[in-house]
């Protein structure tokens, strides 16, 4: 009798197994059936949107439906992310994943009503590329070491721009602030746009800003620059250092992927993962994220969620040592 038992209970689990198995091999074979939404929590233009509209462009071709990018800005990118998490888990909403979430799931844990580690699921990575150290031509340092000298013999008199608290320009400054061992006083500013216009104007000296909108005023001589941000020269600068050079350690990259909301079949998600790293992969987009300032990140799902919790950690501390509140 007990024998019976099991096996009927063997057969049962097998056939449930089976059937959620076939449950998602159809949702997969069918899909999409429909345009899919891609939800950013920044306004068109940037570089979040610029990366999403080609990656939207090369899913659309493979896929065969509409790529529909709907830019949702505003409270730092957590209410693009809380409408993904709140969506139907089936593939057709999917949301931009990058540094901004890293950042907010500290600096807005009082006030989020959700984990997007916990309530995401990752889907791929996309890319990842560098900010710029830019100073004011009116301040006499040539390279990140004579903006050190220069700040330490001028403690508190040099203002360093961002986006806003909390931005990954912020944090970008914190941190070189706490490793270099200078004291900037962080001007926050309601976008990259008027920030930059002050740095230009001589208001501030000091910003950490993207690839994308630092390069022409750089071009153009109105702003110096110093260094980047990541690990390894960029190709669009390849004769200006990495702050590591000088900072060893130093790292705040800008990078962006995508999720899904939890419970999005396994078989979506793979599909979704396939087509995403084979445009990644494609010479046609790694030329038009170089032009970016950005290296495609190819990843499973596993790799770049990791790679996420690494960065909300990593910035998790520097907020708290830098004392960084959002009121």
């Amino acid at each position: 009798m007990i024998e019976t038992l099991r096996r009927l209970q063997r057969a049962t689990c097998l056939a449930l197994l089976c059937s959620i198995v076939a449950v998602g091999g159809a949702a997969a074979q069918g899909y999409p059936t429909h345009p899919i939404r891609w939800i950013i929590g920044f306004p068109p233009g940037g570089p979040t949107d610029i990366l999403v509209r080609i990656m939207g462009e090369w899913l659309q071709t493979r896929l065969g439906q509409p790529v529909v990018v709907e830019n949702k800005p505003g409270a730092a990118s957590n209410i693009a992310t809380e409408t993904v998490i709140n969506a139907a888990a089936d593939g057709y909403t999917i949301a931009s994943v990058t540094s901004a979430n890293a950042i907010n799931a500290t600096v807005n844990k009082r006030t989020l009503a959700f984990d997007y580690l916990k309530q995401l699921v990752p889907v791929a990575g996309m890319s990842q590329g560098p900010s710029v150290l830019v100073v004011n031509p009116s301040i006499p340092a040539r390279s990140v070491a004579e903006l050190i000298a220069y700040a330490k013999a001028n403690p508190g008199k040099l203002n360093f721009g961002s986006p806003g608290v909390g931005s990954t320009g912020h944090l970008a400054g914190e941190l070189f602030k706490a490793m270099a061992g200078v004291d900037l006083v962080h001007v926050p500013y309601r976008g990259a746009a008027p920030a930059m216009t002050d740095l230009i104007g001589g208001q501030i000296q000091v910003i950490f800003d993207s690839m994308v909108t630092t390069l022409p005023h750089v071009q153009g001589g109105r702003v110096r620059a110093l260094a980047v941000t990541s690990t390894a020269r960029s190709p669009l600068l390849p004769d200006l250092p990495t702050v590591a050079e000088t900072v060893p350690g130093y790292e705040a990259t800008i990078w962006f992927g995508v999720g899904v909301p939890r419970g999005t079949p396994a078989e979506l998600i793979a599909l979704l993962n396939r087509e995403i790293n084979a445009g990644l992969a494609s010479e046609k987009m790694k030329a038009q994220l170089a032009k970016l300032g950005t290296t495609p990140m190819v990843e499973t799902p596993e790799e770049f969620w990791a790679f996420a919790k690494g960065e909300t950690e990593k910035w998790e501390k520097v907020i708290q040592q830098a004392g960084i509140k959002v009121d």
